[in-house]
This record gives structure tokens, C-alpha cells and sequence, in this order.
């Protein structure tokens, strides 16, 4: 990124932080993707939050992002497990920010199986979480009853340009790794497994570059969608996995259990959106499967007559190649900074919410006014 793209960022974010800046800032706790361009975000949250700690999903970090943001904020290693066990979390919080009233900014509900016990136990207040993805919107969605408002920015319109450009930043990766092995899409069928937003831009990307595309969606309304844009939508999981070439999961949930993949066809890839340990049940396969490297980010899966490869350890392809889908990411970014405000205003009830159409609307204004120039 040049100096002046930096400086615009850099202005865009102050705009929208001061927009949206709360009357009382709360603590926060950030889970991101730390990503090249991430610092700028970062220092936005600090505008509208006290910022206890910035928790990066360990397997997209950029190590520059990384020092420039530890500088002036604390960088906490973050796994499933922090959060998995409530004594572990409540400690953790804490020991960052005990006393204090928190939001805690989410990107995959990390957070959720915690909650209960945070909201109880812990010493401050939880405000609330803001939840960036469709994942995490369902992991909050599916609590039998939350303790306290989630802000979900996961179906937000504002999300819908970023959605489509990893759909295609998937793609390419996909391709490209597939490519680094003279194999090509062409004449390789492929199975979307789930047809939500990345799913069908996944899906709509496959079939303008020719590709035969095959889709398996649990909800029939998706399935009916598929349908209604000319998809081949598969009644039998089991006989699409076995005639499928390339497999991309896209359902934030397990998309492949262990007793799956001996259905795959011989060759198959398998490539996923998200993290190895929400999309696939790697633990599962079986153990006469041998794991060798085939060439850089692939593994080659292998028992007696049969094998797959694995592209990027099961974990998002698109991270490969920098996951970038360029300033759109801003608009939601920016409506994380909304729910920080909302929650900090302190009158939502428990349960699910969005931020309200005049706000993303502001949002979308000044987003125009600094990049479509």
C-alpha cells in the first residue's frame, strides 16, 4: 500500500470513528484477520474503545501488520481452547480488563461458548459482541437464549461486495494451487457444499469459467435458489462427492466428516473458506490414510487404492494470496465501529441485532466520498 492510500485509510477510519465514537467508551477485546492493511482499522476500534487486546486468527497474521500494531496495543495468541473452557476465559478477560464494562469484537464465535459465564461471572460487564461472520452469526443465532446482545454485521448488505470478492479470491487460490500441479478447472466437476453467500458467489464464479458445477445445500430454500440460477443441485451427498473433482466447503460448519472423504473420487480436490476445524473433520478420516506434501500449501491423502489432496491444510485457501478484496472491506469494518457504539448506549436487549439503515447508510456516504474517486 502507497503512503497516500495509507493517509486516506488512515482519514476514512478517523471520519467513521468519530461518527460513531460512544458518549462512554467501553473496554474491547479484537479478534481479526491481521491482514497488511489491518493497523489502520485497529487504531479506529482504539478511537471508539478502550482496547484491552487484539487476539489475531492465527493463521492469517502479517508479520509487519503485527509489530506496527504492537507498538501501542497488547497482541494475545488466540485459540478455540481460550474460550472453550469458562475458567480459562473469564480469566483471561480479567487479567485484561477486570472492573470494566466490554464489548468484545468477534470474527467466528470464538467468544460464544463462553458468554454465559462472562456475562455471570465475570467482574465488569459485557456489554455485548459484534460478529463479522455468517459462522459466528450462527453459532450466536443457535444459543438457546443468549445473556446479552449480539450485533451481527454477518448479513449485512454493507457485506455483500466483500462476499463476492472472496468468493473470488477463493477461486483463484484454488486454481492457482491447482495449477502448480498441471492440473487446470477445465473438465474437472466441482461441488460447492453450501450455497449462502460465499457459496453461490463460489458457485457463479466456477460456472463463468466453464466449470461443470454441482450444489449441496442442507436448507431446500438454497436449494431452490440454486436451482433458480441454473445449478445442478445434488439429491445424494454421497454419489456428488464420489463424482466430483474439486469440492469447495463453504458451510461455516462441518461440511466433510471423517467417514466422508473415502467417498471422494480418486485425484479430488478439497479446498474451504474458513478454518481446517469448522469446515472439515480432519480428526475423523481414518488412520490408514498417509499424509505426504505434494508440492507447496497441497497434501496428498493416501491408502490402498485411493487418494485426495488437501489444499492449504484444509484451512482458507485465499489466505495463500493475501485475501484481499479491496477497500469494500472498509464498509464492514466501519459497521463494527457502529455496533461498538450501540452496545456501549447500553439499550439492547439480549439476542440478536443489526445495525439500523440510517447508520449503514452514513457509512456507505462516506465510503464513497473517500474511494469511488
Amino acid at each position: 500500500m502507497e503512503q497516500f492510500e495509507r493517509a486516506r485509510l488512515d482519514s476514512y477510519f478517523a471520519r467513521v470513528a468519530e461518527t460513531f465514537v460512544p458518549a462512554e467508551r467501553p473496554s474491547a477485546f479484537l479478534i481479526t484477520h491481521l491482514l497488511p492493511e489491518r493497523p489502520a482499522f485497529v487504531r479506529a476500534v482504539g478511537i471508539s474503545a478502550k482496547l484491552r487486546a487484539v487476539l489475531p486468527k492465527p493463521k492469517s497474521v502479517d508479520l509487519t501488520a503485527r509489530r506496527e500494531i504492537e507498538k501501542t496495543t497488547q497482541c494475545d495468541a488466540l485459540s478455540r481452547d481460550l474460550f472453550e473452557n469458562a475458567d480459562s476465559a473469564i480469566d483471561y478477560v480479567e487479567s485484561r480488563a477486570g472492573g470494566e464494562a466490554v464489548v468484545l469484537l468477534d470474527v467466528g464465535g470464538y467468544f460464544a461458548p463462553a458468554l454465559d459465564a462472562l456475562c455471570e461471572r465475570f467482574s465488569g460487564r459485557v456489554l455485548g459482541v459484534v460478529e463479522d461472520t455468517e459462522n459466528g452469526h450462527k453459532r450466536y443465532a443457535n444459543a438457546e437464549k443468549l445473556p446479552c446482545p449480539v450485533v451481527s454485521v454477518a448479513r449485512s448488505p454493507l457485506k455483500d461486495p466483500e462476499d463476492f470478492l472472496v468468493g473470488q479470491s477463493v477461486v483463484f487460490s484454488t486454481e492457482a494451487l491447482m495449477r502448480s500441479r498441471g492440473d487446470i478447472l477445465h473438465g474437472r466437476p466441482a461441488l460447492v457444499i453450501g450455497f449462502g453467500k460465499l457459496g453461490s458467489s463460489i458457485a457463479r464464479l466456477l460456472h463463468a469459467k466453464g466449470v461443470q458445477v454441482t450444489v449441496y445445500d442442507l436448507d431446500p430454500v438454497r436449494r431452490t435458489q440454486a436451482l433458480s440460477q441454473g445449478f445442478t443441485v445434488a439429491r445424494d451427498r454421497d454419489t456428488a462427492l464420489h463424482g466430483a473433482g474439486l469440492i469447495l466447503c463453504a458451510t461455516g460448519a462441518v461440511a466433510l466428516r471423517g467417514e466422508d472423504f473415502s467417498a471422494l473420487r480418486n485425484g479430488a480436490y478439497v479446498a474451504t473458506v474458513t478454518s481446517s476445524e469448522d469446515e472439515l473433520d480432519l480428526a475423523g478420516l481414518p488412520d490408514v490414510y498417509q499424509r505426504t506434501p505434494n508440492g507447496e500449501h497441497i497434501t496428498r491423502y493416501q491408502t490402498t487404492g485411493h487418494y485426495f489432496y488437501l489444499l492449504n491444510g484444509g484451512n482458507a485457501v485465499n489466505f495463500l494470496h493475501g485475501a484481499s478484496v479491496g477497500p469494500f472491506i472498509y464498509l464492514v469494518q466501519a459497521e463494527i465501529l457502529a455496533g461498538v457504539r450501540n452496545l456501549a448506549r447500553g439499550n439492547l436487549g439480549p439476542g440478536m441485532h443489526e445495525v439500523d439503515a440510517t447508520d449503514r447508510a452514513a457509512i456507505a456516504g462516506t465510503w464513497l466520498n473517500y474511494f469511488n474517486r
